[in-house]
């Protein structure tokens, strides 16, 4: 709104009483024919959209990406064409589990979505500040997340459902352990780690495609709380997070992330130890070291929370040329579910508004919709081809056909021949992390698993505890003296 301006409806017209209604004398009824009264209040009715189903609590910035360092061997994406060249991007971190009004600081992974504007469209990466994830089959999505959500009859957060589902689906352990750790509450957004999580390709000039896995490491460090110190700053301050964000960005203390690939090629994947698309599990960095491509400083926070964080909307569906798809199975199904849940929660035009929108030329021969406010294709043809505007497909973007494992469609089960969930949740525990990460942790776990209630408390906390053995002798029995557990009993659970 223009300052020293006269106050209009939504249509323009001037407002005559915007305190006051208009009613039959003093102390008579409102009119009906008061149109602003309505419009306000069937406005202010409709402030809210949908909150996201997960990812809903977050926070945002608009920042650059720099390139640093050449990998045009690797891609031909016109974002990384030249050390120096800067693209303008957006990111939005957030908690997964909990409602808009949850604390920043619950145990939680936190979202890590990146949106580029390069001129050859806009580019997203929705990863988290994990580089794994808690399933690897998109149809199993919407079950894990009704157990992070609430109990249907209680209506509270419930350590059954939770430990429960992940007791039954030993693929999780590794993503769980990581979450259970002290790096399950990051200090800020500022103080992690983030991660694409999934397996990605880039292609060449020549054609050539090898797999990638995204990183950008924080310039600041990595800070996390303990579990003490996350409860206190929960009760204290919930939007611990965001304000950090703000505040520092503010203060020109511009936060920056160093960003860095993993490259593997396709004759790699093929003798690679695990299913290298995966996404429950890592690719060592000391066989595919990190390469460092460039950095990212966020230096904006955005004049209207709503508009530019609330309504903004990240798929991965979104790729450039010379960045594409791998047969991550997590990765293919969100390439659908993503552009459906923002076509819900903000509307069939959601690309067209500002935090969305491809800053570059779009052009194609989508029409109308809810809340079209672009010039909608104005009098030009809505079908293609035709004889009167000369646009064209450019072979030049045509990608590289890629050679499938098979020609046999079916349901295949994800853990056939790939039922290894304990080795890198192991390798976690017992080689990477230092005494007290590993205490934290297990204390962490203990409070966690403590929580289950009912009549099957003793069976889901014996099959997990049967999880943590199979990864680590000193993890299992760290959780088992934490929650005193008979270890007879336990011995009648371990598998044979």
């Amino acid at each position: 709104m223009k300052s020293n301006s006269k106050i209009t409806t939504n249509a323009g017209a001037a407002v005559e009483g915007y305190q006051d209604s208009k009613t039959v004398g003093p102390r008579g009824p409102v009119l009906l024919e008061d149109y602003f009264l309505h419009e306000k209040m069937a406005q202010f009715s409709r402030e809210r959209i949908p909150e996201r189903i997960v990812h809903a609590k977050g926070t945002g910035a608009f920042g650059k990406f720099v390139v640093t360092h050449d990998i045009t061997k690797y891609t031909r994406a016109k974002v990384f064409s030249e050390v120096g060249k800067e693209t303008k991007m957006f990111v939005r971190f957030s908690t997964v589990g909990g409602e808009k009004g949850s604390a920043d600081a619950e145990r939680d992974p936190r979202g890590f979505a990146v949106k580029f504007y390069t001129e050859d469209g806009n580019w997203d990466i929705v990863g988290n500040n994990t580089p794994v994830f808690f399933i690897k089959d998109p149809k199993k999505f919407p079950d894990f997340i009704h157990t992070q959500k609430r109990d249907p009859h209680t209506n509270y957060k419930s350590a059954t459902m939770t430990w429960d589902f992940w007791s039954l689906n030993p693929e999780s352990l590794h993503q769980v352990l990581i979450v259970m750790s002290d790096r399950g509450t990051p200090r800020s957004y500022r103080h992690m780690h983030g991660y694409g999580s999934h397996t990605f390709t880039m292609i060449n000039a020549d054609n050539d495609l090898v797999y990638v896995k995204f990183h950008y490491r924080s310039a600041q460090g990595i800070q996390n709380f303990t579990n003490s110190e996350a409860v206190k700053i929960k009760g204290e301050d919930p939007d611990h997070a965001q304000r950090d964000l703000v505040n520092a960005i503010k203060q020109g203390d511009f936060p920056r992330y160093n960003m860095f690939i993993q490259v593997m090629t396709e004759e790699q994947a093929e003798k690679f130890q695990w299913n290298p698309f995966d996404v429950t599990k890592t690719w060592s960095q000391k066989e595919y070291p990190l390469i460092e491509v460039g950095y990212f400083e966020l230096n904006q926070i955005p004049p209207n929370y709503f508009r530019d964080v609330e309504q903004a909307a990240f798929a991965p569906a979104n790729i450039v040329d010379g960045i594409g798809f791998s047969p991550d199975r997590m990765l293919q199904g969100r390439i659908l579910a993503y552009p459906d849940a923002q076509r819900y929660r903000i509307g069939t035009n959601y690309q067209d508004l500002p935090v969305n929108a491809c800053p570059f030329m779009v052009n194609n021969y989508h029409r109308d919709g809810a809340m079209k406010f672009t010039d909608n294709g104005g009098d030009s043809p809505n079908y293609f081809p035709n004889s009167f505007d000369g646009n064209f497909e450019d072979p030049s973007y045509k990608t590289r056909p890629q050679v499938l494992q098979s020609n046999v469609a079916g349901y295949f089960d994800r853990n056939e021949n790939d039922d290894d969930h304990y080795t890198q949740p192991g390798i976690l525990f017992d080689q990477v992390m230092n005494d007290t990460n590993r205490a934290n942790t297990i204390h962490n776990i203990v409070e966690a698993m403590n929580g289950i209630e009912g009549p099957k408390r003793d069976e889901i906390i014996l099959r997990q505890l049967c999880h943590w053995f199979r990864a680590s002798v000193q993890l299992g029995m760290g959780v088992a003296r934490g929650l005193g557990i008979n270890m007879n009993e336990l011995q009648k659970h371990m598998p044979r």
